[in-house]
């Protein structure tokens, strides 16, 4: 695999998982109670936890996200 391929699929992966993380924190930002009536269906969760569980959950998104697609996409541009 050459280096162009591995920048091309990577510059891919950041594009979506960027989109997935704008799209989750967004969904957070402005229908936080949709999106809890909607998830307490089935995981019957008091709303404090709730919160605390999703926000570490998009936390720990966005570090992977930044690990391991974002900063290999910008290592393989700056050797490219």
């Amino acid at each position: 695999m050459d280096t162009q391929t591995l920048t091309t699929f990577f510059m891919w992966c950041t594009i979506f998982n960027g989109g997935v993380l704008i799209l989750w924190t967004f969904f957070f930002m402005f229908a936080p109670d949709y999106v809890y009536r909607l998830q307490s269906k089935w995981f019957p969760l008091p709303r404090e936890t709730f919160d605390v569980v999703i926000y570490s959950l998009l936390g720990l998104f966005k570090l992977v996200f930044i690990a391991f697609s974002l900063v290999p996409y910008l290592a393989l541009l700056m050797i490219g």
